[in-house]
């Protein structure tokens, strides 16, 4: 990923789902889409090391769901709208189904489809969350997020090919 382009000093906490004290020394700023298979995959290597050090009070996610205009990606700004901005812990319990599920919804051929899929297997219903959805397009256009997956702790920026080692090292490092 290029990241010559990436402004991280336009990154904010103001929008996304925050997950662990606000307090924590350490924040994970993540721009993903829940039908990106690089954002699952980010997701699937990070999830353990973070969720210890999110418990540990060290480290506070953001989780900033990205619609995209992308044909695929517009798939995951359809599910994107069925998760509670005021309920972090619910809906990041709702990401881990649909990361896991997605091939599932995601393989299904229309938008209104996927809409079925989030009320019918999950009971989900739209949420008014167009404030933090458009706050986190805004913020990704100002600061040259252009990818899924982009991933800021600080000033450093990478995508899902971080391995969980040097995630460690980054986060114990900022730490210091």
């Amino acid at each position: 990923m290029d990241i010559s382009k990436i402004k991280a000093n336009e990154i904010d906490t103001v929008y996304g789902f925050k997950i662990g004290n606000s307090n924590a020394p350490v924040k994970v700023v993540e721009f993903v889409n829940l039908s990106c298979p690089y954002c699952k995959k980010w997701y699937d290597i990070s999830k353990d090391l973070l969720a210890k050090y999110v418990e540990e009070g060290k480290v506070e996610r953001i989780i900033k769901l990205y619609n995209k205009e992308t044909p695929h990606l517009k798939k995951g700004g359809v599910i994107h709208h069925y998760l509670d901005y005021s309920d972090s812990k619910a809906a990041l319990e709702e990401m881990d189904y649909f990361y896991e599920n997605q091939n599932d919804w995601g393989n299904l051929s229309s938008l209104d489809e996927i809409a079925a899929y989030a009320e019918g297997k999950r009971g989900l219903k739209v949420q008014a969350n167009t404030k933090e959805i458009e706050g986190i397009i805004e913020e990704a256009v100002r600061a040259n997020v252009e990818l899924v997956p982009t991933v800021f702790i600080g000033q450093e920026i990478f995508d899902e090919h971080i391995t969980v080692s040097e995630l460690k090292t980054l986060i114990e490092n900022k730490l210091k």
